[in-house]
């Protein structure tokens, strides 16, 4: 299958979502992706042999993983997670990728996962690290000028309409994408902690690749993307643009 990602980031997240799942899960589960949006996640597990159902609250996102995705191993329906623990399915592996930032509680999503997850089986986690060069330089201003609504962030939005920029991401279709949740490593623990969950395994992904200016270069230039990625992987945690995680139940 074609790699849709064109950030190496991106491609790096998937990759630690494939290893993780072949290191954990049983043969012939089911993989549950949560807020799957657009489908690119599961379609790339489809192609690696899994079986997956992706979920989402957006239709148009829905609507668009089924018109991208042929696989007969990999299915989606436009729910809630909430809907899940009705029917009382237990699943080995739960992704859960770049869903907790966009929530106001994410907590009460952990809790149905939780119910929704084997006893012995692990949640994958990514989310953007809160105080990482990304969200501090440009996500956190960009949002403060939203808020405002002055002449600036109109300025701001027709640059970026010029520029073909659309509000949504190669992930997800989604109307709102707006990050209300900046996750410290500490702050995730304790999320993890407080919904009875542990957390074995961290990872990172990037450092300034995507930052402008910088990502006027990287964008251009793979190399750079490398480069930062393996820059990341040395720098402390701190100072990577997101989390990657395996979670699994605290016993």
């Amino acid at each position: 299958m074609q790699m849709e990602y064109n950030r190496i980031a991106d491609i790096k997240r998937l990759q630690f979502i494939i290893d993780s799942l072949k290191q954990h899960l049983p043969t012939g589960s089911v993989v549950l992706d949560v807020g799957c949006g657009n489908g690119i996640i599961a379609r790339h597990l489809g192609s690696e042999g899994f079986n997956v159902y992706g979920i989402d609250v957006s239709s148009k996102a829905i609507e668009k993983a089924r018109a991208l995705t042929d696989f007969p191993n990999v299915s989606f329906d436009v729910i809630s997670a909430e809907e899940l623990v009705a029917d009382g399915r237990k699943y080995h592996a739960i992704i859960c990728s770049e869903v907790l930032e966009h929530l106001n509680q994410p907590e009460k999503l952990l809790n149905v996962l939780y119910q929704s997850l084997a006893d012995d089986g692990v949640l994958i986690v990514t989310v953007p690290n809160g105080m990482g060069p990304r969200e501090v330089l440009i996500t956190k201003p960009v949002i403060a000028l939203q808020k405002k609504d002055n002449w600036v962030w109109r300025c701001i939005l027709k640059v970026k309409s010029m520029l073909g920029y659309k509000g949504t991401t190669v992930q997800s279709d989604a109307d709102d994408l707006t990050h209300v949740q900046f996750f410290s490593k500490h702050s995730l623990e304790n999320l993890a902690r407080k919904t009875r969950f542990k957390i074995i395994s961290f990872g990172k992904t990037n450092f300034i690749d995507d930052v402008f200016p910088f990502s006027f270069f990287t964008k251009k230039i793979k190399i750079l993307q490398k480069w930062d990625g393996a820059i990341a992987e040395v720098l402390p945690y701190q100072l990577t643009g997101s989390f990657v995680t395996v979670w699994e139940k605290n016993p």
